[in-house]
């Protein structure tokens, strides 16, 4: 069943790729359905806060007409950033599946854990690892292409 979700998030994922932003695709699902779908858009809207998953969770709001996602589980390709990993927590959402691991923000285990930090009045369950290597290698190769078209453009105006 997670993977089944976690695909969803990669084809998220892809979307933002198409239009040159960093891979990160998300979803949200309640009793089984996927309710609401985002990917990054920060170079599209100029917002330091246009994740994936503040996306995803403010579409899901939307739909219950709640700010409590109380019985949703967030599905996204990459571990979430300390803003993220915040917004799971006040939005109540029940679990927090991720593929790969972010060693440069990752704020369930990676860099650190929210959910060890005392005195929260919420902690999603945590699942990592879903679909790894597939969420990994579009961080991957996006990464490369950028820096593949970056040393060809210093070439060209050389």
């Amino acid at each position: 069943m997670h993977e089944k979700f976690m695909k969803e998030a990669i084809k998220e994922a892809k979307k933002a790729k198409n239009i040159d932003e960093v891979p990160i695709g998300a979803v949200i699902v309640y009793e089984g359905k996927i309710i609401a779908r985002a990917h990054n858009k920060r170079e599209t809207n100029q917002l330091a806060t246009s994740h994936a998953e503040i996306l995803v969770i403010e579409k899901a709001c939307k739909k219950l007409k709640s700010w409590r996602l109380e019985g949703c589980s967030l599905y996204v390709t990459l571990e979430p950033c300390p803003m993220c990993a915040g917004a799971t927590v006040l939005s109540r959402l029940d679990n927090v599946i991720f593929g790969a691991n972010d060693p440069k923000g990752g704020s369930f285990g990676t860099c650190f854990n929210l959910n060890d930090v005392p005195g929260l009045n919420h902690y999603p369950v945590i699942i990592k690892g879903i679909l790894e290597d597939k969420c990994a290698q579009l961080l991957k190769d996006f990464f490369r292409e950028k820096r593949i078209s970056k040393k060809a453009s210093i070439v060209v105006e050389s």
